[in-house]
């Protein structure tokens, strides 16, 4: 699970910016969907863009210890389907390189329509609150209580999943089948699922905070930005495996 982090933190973000702690990011990593069923997928709560390097080291000047100023890089847009390429190839290539997968069976599953890779940004937030709910979502739990019900006439259970309304559905299951959906979620030891990257890591905000630093206002630079270079991250081709 931690190189599932690693590859979905490499898709489409500068390198530059990346390894330099300038992209505020949260992952979260989530094993199951609405049926309690395995399902693994990252949700990231990122800003629209980076701040370089000149923003997150502290410098020494005059004997006072101080926060550069830096540069918000914003990104103008955000295209899925080139994210989802990359993310797929990331991963395909990380399991080629572990020899789980062969190179051959890598390009075949790129040359599918569709590779069972899917990357999805349409949620945005402008507010605190909105970030909040969107935060809680990401590290919601894989059932809820409420929807679960006993049919003793049949010794079955019930679970009921979907959203509220119309669009609910209750799927009908042995207990047996209820016990191994759910501990197949069960964590390896030490197994972290909420990871903080960039300004956001507690390394640095560590370091910030035995500087006696205070982040300074940052210069908005967008509009008329390039969209983020997709090449040279880690030194690896996406085009290639």
């Amino acid at each position: 699970m931690t190189s599932l982090y690693r590859r979905g933190g490499r898709m489409g973000f500068k390198e530059e910016i990346y390894s330099g702690n300038g992209f505020p990011l949260i992952a979260a990593i989530q094993t199951f969907g609405d049926r309690i069923n395995l399902h693994p997928h990252l949700h990231f709560l990122v800003t629209e863009g980076g701040v370089d390097a000149a923003a997150v080291s502290p410098v020494l000047m005059n004997r006072k210890r101080f926060m550069s100023a830096g540069v918000f890089h914003e990104i103008p847009r955000i295209d899925d389907s080139r994210l989802a390429e990359i993310f797929a190839r990331e991963v395909l290539g990380f399991l080629v390189r572990k020899e789980l997968l062969s190179p051959e069976w890598g390009e075949r599953i790129l040359s599918w329509r569709h590779t069972g890779f899917n990357v999805h940004s349409l949620v945005r937030t402008k507010t605190k609150p909105e970030a909040e709910r969107v935060g809680k979502y990401m590290i919601r739990p894989m059932l809820a209580l409420e929807s679960l019900t006993f049919l003793e006439p049949d010794g079955k259970v019930g679970y009921r999943w979907g959203r509220d309304g119309a669009g609910q559905e209750t799927e009908v299951m042995d207990y047996l089948e209820v016990i191994a959906r759910v501990t197949s979620h069960i964590l390896d030891k030490g197994q972290v699922m909420v990871r903080y990257y960039g300004l956001y890591a507690n390394a640095h905000r560590g370091k910030v905070k035995k500087a006696s630093l205070s982040p300074s206002a940052l210069r908005l630079i967008g509009g008329g930005a390039e969209a983020p270079s997709f090449q040279g991250l880690g030194g690896d081709d996406p085009k290639s495996l």
